[in-house]
């Protein structure tokens, strides 16, 4: 183009610069910005030389990062705090400290009488959005990780063939200010300074996401997923406030209800050992079979000038995923889907019974947070870009209409015992007819039985034979084949409450008996 500038020519103007920025796009960019009050012939002349210097500094950072991994985790900190503290972010009162640790303190006292499963034993913590960013950032890159690394890979390709072989740190290159390689050192290889360029950009994509959630989550387990390595229990003060702001309820309710919904998550992160490898590695199975559409990613790219992060970013928030998900992928989102729900309505369950005898608006505040949840927010759609999924428990009304007619038919006992093992968790057929769960799982535990009898059986005769001559092995069998008919009754005595319960509530109880 003909109006662009040569490689480490200075522009004249802001407009200039644009044009040589945007390419082909510029015209459009340029009747956006002045439709909203910014027209760049305005502006006066050349651009300031300290900001030219100041995102000159920005750009030799993000290609000097040597070994950031798929994720620049520098760079999402620094993006993720700036956020948090864009709309104000003042430390915590000791007040509005003592208020959010008390009502968590409380809220396992309400829990202890409605679940089997017992307090997470972390600390009681309260946080500002800061802190929370700082808590929760490592694993954001982690699930981000593997789409960063396809995304890298691919603008590596697509602008392969825009640079050339071997760049010296002196020179100039296409669509990047004049000595943005200077001081890296060497020649320097294209599709490595890509990738570390992609780095630089998803680390700025996770965190606008986690910057923006922390301005709406109140506490480290509300999205779904468990973002701490500890079983810490924790409120943000400020985010319960502004959300109370709105609401008939008075905050003190509100704060109270909160906590008992951290509370409970944490308790079922915690002691259900095997639910937080199984959902980050769900979450994480989906992002690694993402493939990139080039194509996409080449288009929006092509007239980019990548000294402009902010454009790079938003370039690749558009399209470059190829959604055409196989079998596979549509299996594993199901599965996310499914078991994101069964998290969100067990704690929706526990939750309702801990704060129905104590909060007088415990039914209504249990509505809007389901909505609340069922909408999702611009944070969790700010995260769909980064892995391609939704964290919206989609079904979790379903899933808590099942945890409560286990509960009426074997008791609180029975419904925590849903999460004993992954195999045996509800289904998307479960979650379709929750009152015919009980008799589908006693049929395939039955099943189980039948092959454990077997196996017993033909394990049983093989050491038999191996031990002829030793009397005192029969001897010694005996009294273990006394004993399993005496370990299978024990349960069936346990249930029988439970199984009373049933019929007085309508529920078949003969599916146990």
């Amino acid at each position: 183009m003909s109006d662009q500038h040569q490689p480490g020519e200075t522009p004249q103007s802001w407009e200039e610069m644009l044009r040589s920025m945007l390419g082909d796009g510029a015209d459009e960019v340029m009747a956006e910005m002045r439709e909203r009050g910014i027209d760049p012939t305005a502006l006066g002349g050349p651009p300031d030389p300290v900001m030219m210097q100041y995102a000159l500094a920005q750009v030799q950072k993000m290609l000097s990062a040597e070994g950031a991994g798929p994720v620049n985790a520098d760079v999402a900190h620094d993006v993720a705090r700036q956020v948090a503290v864009s709309k104000g972010d003042p430390s915590l009162t000791g007040k509005q400290a003592k208020e959010a640790t008390d009502a968590l303190a409380v809220a396992e006292l309400w829990l202890d009488a409605v679940t089997d499963l017992p307090p997470a034993g972390g600390t009681r913590r309260a946080w500002n959005r800061s802190e929370w960013v700082e808590a929760t950032l490592p694993v954001w890159n982690q699930l981000a990780a593997p789409v960063a690394s396809s995304v890298s890979e691919a603008l590596a390709t697509v602008l392969r063939d825009q640079l050339p072989e071997g760049i010296d740190d002196g020179e100039a290159i296409p669509g990047m200010p004049a000595g943005v390689l200077h001081g890296l050192g060497g020649s320097i290889d294209p599709a490595q300074m890509m990738r570390r360029l992609g780095s630089a950009v998803f680390g700025m994509q996770v965190g606008q996401a986690a910057g923006t959630l922390s301005h709406e989550v109140f506490g480290a387990t509300d999205v779904g997923l468990p973002l701490l390595d500890s079983p810490d229990t924790v409120l943000l003060p400020t985010n319960v406030a502004a959300f109370a702001e709105g609401l008939d309820a008075p905050i003190e309710e509100v704060r109270q209800f909160l906590a008992v919904r951290e509370s409970a998550h944490a308790r079922l992160f915690t002691h259900v050992p095997w639910l937080r490898s199984h959902l980050l590695s769900i979450v994480e199975r989906y992002a690694r079979g993402i493939t990139i559409d080039l194509d996409a990613l080449e288009s929006q790219v092509r007239d980019i000038d990548l000294a402009d992060s902010d454009a790079l970013r938003s370039a690749l928030s558009g399209g470059v995923f190829g959604l055409q998900n196989t079998d596979e992928q549509k299996s594993v989102l199901l599965n996310l889907e499914t078991t994101l729900a069964l998290v969100e309505g067990w704690v929706d369950e526990v939750s309702a019974i801990a704060t129905l005898p104590h909060l007088p608006h415990a039914i209504p505040l249990r509505e809007m947070i389901r909505r609340r949840r069922a909408a999702g927010g611009p944070a969790e759609q700010t995260f769909s870009t980064l892995v391609g999924l939704e964290l919206r428990p989609r079904r979790s009304r379903d899933a808590a209409t099942l945890f409560s007619i286990v509960a009426r038919v074997h008791g609180t006992m029975g419904r925590d015992a849903v999460w004993d093992h992954p195999d045996l968790l509800p289904g998307t057929q479960d979650l379709d007819d929750p009152s015919g769960y009980l008799v589908r799982r006693e049929a395939a535990e039955n099943e189980h039985a039948d092959v454990d009898a077997a196996l017993k059986e033909i394990f049983g005769e093989d050491m038999a034979g191996d031990d002829q001559p030793a009397d005192n092995k029969g001897s010694d069998d005996t009294p273990a084949e006394q004993d399993g008919p005496a370990q299978q009754d024990g349960p069936a005595e346990k249930d029988s409450p439970a199984e009373e319960d049933g019929p007085a509530d309508g529920t078949k109880g003969e599916g146990r008996g």
